[in-house]
């Protein structure tokens, strides 16, 4: 069995996430790898298609298997590679051709047709370049970008009757061959600053999962609570994503360390504590998602 997928079912089976964090920069990779291998836990790198053009796709796989050529253990810590939020098949075709473990194809804004039509396109796609990769889908629409939001994300999936529907879900996962389903459940990408998000649809949770089997995965996890997450993860949630949280740490300690030390010009210098507060928080979410004490 592919190595991701395998260590996706044990956490299935452990009633366990996988922690899934986007990185935008090198200090948010290095303070993710410093958890991984302090705790010798897998963990999921995400790169979006901005991230990725930011970064550069060589690149961010280069700095992947770099970490893990140093650091990964059998059965510990070892990192995955995500191109996450995937729109367009180009680009489809780019990450499986780079050397990705994973690929989301987001469609979420597509009607329920054209979603399929195009996820099976990826799924070919994807299938031809390495069938070893899995690949991901998104059904429901729960906005696309993480930001600190001052109102929820106009059309996104919040009230019962636009939750993504287990009888949909099945089929889509039938006609599309996809390996995880990121279903709409009241989560939403993005945070807002100082009040959770709205509670999670768990009994939907539970739902989707006893309609499809195939692993969940839980888009926009900043800003929920605790008690959501454990709750989503005991109704067949497999994988958490955490964004726009670590962007946000990324900020506010990067402009704490400039209020202390204006005239501070390196950056070695100034970037220990921003990934120092980076680490704690990854470290704070993983330790939940893996149930460790």
């Amino acid at each position: 069995m592919n190595l991701l997928l395998n260590i996706i079912k044990s956490a299935e089976r452990n009633k366990i996430a996988i922690g899934h964090f986007n990185i935008g920069n090198l200090e948010q990779l290095k303070a993710i790898s410093h958890v991984g291998v302090r705790l010798n836990i897998p963990i999921i790198i995400g790169v979006s298609e901005g991230e990725r053009d930011y970064l550069g796709v060589p690149h961010v796989v280069d700095f992947i298997r770099s970490y893990n050529d140093e650091h990964a253990r059998e059965g510990g810590f070892r990192l995955f590679l995500n191109a996450d939020h995937t729109h367009s098949l180009d680009k489809v075709r780019e990450a499986a051709e780079a050397g990705f473990d994973a690929i989301l194809f987001d469609g979420g804004k597509l009607s329920f047709e054209e979603n399929i039509r195009q996820t099976k396109e990826a799924v070919s796609i994807i299938r031809g370049i390495n069938p070893s990769i899995l690949i991901e889908a998104e059904l429901g629409y729960i906005g696309s970008a993480s930001e600190i939001r001052k109102e929820i994300p106009k059309g996104a999936a919040i009230n019962l009757e636009d939750l993504t529907k287990p009888d949909e879900a099945k089929h889509f996962v039938d006609a599309t061959g996809i390996d995880m389903l990121a279903p709409a459940v009241g989560n939403i990408h993005g945070m807002f600053a100082h009040v959770p998000d709205p509670a999670l649809n768990i009994e939907r949770i539970r739902a989707i999962k006893k309609a499809v089997l195939i692993p969940l995965v839980l888009h926009g996890g900043s800003g929920n609570t605790n008690t959501d997450f454990l709750a989503a993860i005991d109704s067949g949630v497999s994988i958490i994503h955490i964004s726009t949280e670590l962007r946000y740490v990324w900020r506010k300690e990067l402009e704490e360390v400039l209020k202390e030390h204006p005239e501070e010009i390196a950056p070695y210098k100034m970037m220990p504590a921003v990934i120092a507060e980076i680490e704690r928080v990854v470290e704070e979410k993983v330790r939940l998602f893996s149930r460790m004490k």
